[in-house]
């Protein structure tokens, strides 16, 4: 049966937080008291409500609006309201300045409940609030229901490897369902989000909340049982995920990365805000080979149900060791102790992706794996089938002499693992990239890989990776500083497939080409607007002929 849910709900559920200051224009006080005496406020707050955005252009009749965003213009609450909106939620300004609440007279109720109607009647019900990004989980929540009681949720965090680890779950898990007959597992990605009902290429790691309670609703809907999901550093910080729960998380790594004005003031930030992972976790588990570790514990310790894995601490509940790499194929065996039900185990595992630098991802899925119960032989033949589009995707000329490697790869971390696992894989050869650095954010990344593309390759070519509304020439040129730098050879070509071109015809039998950053990604955000572009994939797939 469908949820009925009305104006009054969203204001009860936002004064219980202590979220409200005003609404139509009344003190939050006046008007809770109105909504109680004053017919009229209480056919207003009896007033069904159909759906919750913050998007003006889906807005519908009956809908509460969310005003939010840094480039938020009025013009998009006017449209909301002239398409139906019955109420609109915004933060007010001056809430720090806020009265608390006082004793209101039945003749002031009334009184302000009546010019609460005629402001609302002559355009849209105003409520305001302390801080909108926290309202925002009790709008969701409030609108669809506590979804995560219901749905099976998996959530990853760690600076790099997240979208792996999501995609080994997704090929797990489905294989279970398939075997088991359930439906296909959902997923919300860096990469792409699933939910049955949509399957589009994401905007962000995390979506908003009021998006992933519509993708967890989807998939309830769609009979769906499994749900796994990025979770990013800003999603914590920014109460992406309040009120979500998580059957099982995993927290991969941790590096100095997102360090800027608008992400992270420094590292302990970026940290203190991925620990928050475990404060929404059922059960957990951790990285031994990660730094940090005293931290994690300590923050883990909150987790009712908490394992660990490793490639080189033995004492790991889960540990992968001797792990071998031929012909594009990795496989290392795993031993299990017993964990929530399961028996010892001991088991050969073969991945279907390429790089032993998955490894660790894999032995996290293996771990939430058996945290949610899934039987070995589900992980195993997940996992042998698994694939990341875009993710270390390999890709070979005609002849077979030339290689390029188009990957997601972003981050100081992730470039240093990949440059490892290159040299494992393909001793002696030499390597070229196309790389660039997105534009308003984690500043400090120019520098640190630009200086190591200027350590590890012979040539790089800079270019555009979400400039946004910074200039990509500006951006371009300190990455190139860092590269000379480093004793490195490079050039700035900013149309990013122009570049890719270019790199393809400077490449000989003897030169890998790796291009990082945006994998099979459609779009580059240029200044406000994201604009359809070939992926590296595309180029690579064209030119490599």
């Amino acid at each position: 049966m469908e949820r009925k849910v009305t104006i009054q709900d969203f204001i009860d559920a936002l004064g219980m937080e202590g979220l409200l200051t005003s609404i139509g224009g009344e003190t939050s006080c006046s008007a809770i008291m109105a909504l109680y005496t004053v017919p009229e406020m209480k056919e207003l707050g009896a007033r069904e409500v159909s759906g919750v955005t913050y998007n003006s252009r889906e807005v519908s009749d009956g809908m509460l609006f969310v005003v939010k965003g840094a480039h938020f213009k009025d013009q998009y609450l006017e449209d909301a309201i002239k398409k139906g909106a019955v109420c609109y939620v915004r933060e007010d300004p001056n809430a720090s300045e806020a009265a608390s609440c006082s004793i209101v007279s039945d003749e002031e109720a009334s009184a302000a409940g009546k010019r609460i109607v005629q402001r609302a009647s002559e355009s849209c019900l105003d409520i305001w609030v302390k801080d909108i990004r926290k309202a925002m989980p009790v709008i969701a929540e409030t609108f669809y229901g506590k979804l995560s009681d219901e749905l099976c949720m998996v959530g990853i965090t760690g600076t790099k490897g997240k979208s792996t680890t999501a995609y080994f779950m997704r090929y797990i898990l489905d294989d279970y369902m398939a075997a088991t007959g359930g439906c296909r597992s959902a997923i919300c990605s860096g990469i792409d989000n699933y939910d049955g009902v949509i399957e589009e290429e994401s905007h962000l790691t995390t979506p908003e909340i009021m998006e992933l309670y519509q993708h967890m609703d989807n998939a309830l809907k769609s009979g769906i049982s499994y749900m796994t999901m990025e979770v990013s550093s800003q999603a914590l910080k920014y109460d992406r995920v309040t009120g979500v729960t998580f059957e099982a998380g995993a927290f991969l790594n941790i590096g100095s990365d997102h360090i800027s004005a608008i992400e992270h003031p420094d590292f302990n930030d970026y940290l203190e805000s991925k620990l928050r992972l475990f404060g929404h976790c059922r059960k957990a588990c951790i990285n031994l080979d990660c730094e940090e570790q005293d931290r994690l514990r300590a923050a883990s310790a909150d987790c009712p149900y908490v394992i660990t894995f490793s490639q080189n601490d033995e004492s790991a509940d889960v540990y992968g060791y001797d792990v071998k790499s031929s012909e594009g194929k990795v496989t290392f065996r795993v031993r299990g102790k017993s964990i929530d039900g399961y028996a010892d185990f001991d088991e050969e595992i073969t991945l279907g992706t390429f790089g032993t630098i998955n490894v660790e991802n894999a032995l996290a899925a293996v771990s939430l794996s058996s945290l949610l119960g899934v039987p070995m032989e589900y992980i195993k033949s997940g996992l042998a089938k698994a694939n990341s589009p875009g993710r270390m995707e390999v890709f070979h000329s005609e002849d077979g002499k030339r290689i390029a490697i188009v990957d997601y790869a972003h981050n100081k971390l992730s470039y240093e693992k990949f440059f490892e696992t290159i040299r494992d894989e393909f001793p002696g050869k030499k390597m070229m990239i196309v790389f660039g650095c997105p534009g308003g954010k984690a500043f400090a990344r120019r520098e640190e890989l630009g200086t190591i593309a200027g350590q590890n390759c012979s040539y790089s070519i800079i270019t555009e990776e979400d400039y946004g509304e910074e200039d990509v020439n500006k951006i371009c040129s300190e990455i190139a500083g860092f590269v000379e730098a480093a004793g490195g050879r490079c050039e700035i070509i900013t149309d990013r497939v122009e570049a890719i071109k270019k790199a393809i015809t400077l490449m000989d039998d003897d030169t890998i080409l790796f291009l990082p950053g945006k994998g099979r990604e459609t779009r580059e955000k240029r200044g406000i607007r994201y604009i359809d572009t070939p992926s590296d994939a595309d180029v690579v797939i064209e030119y490599m002929k």
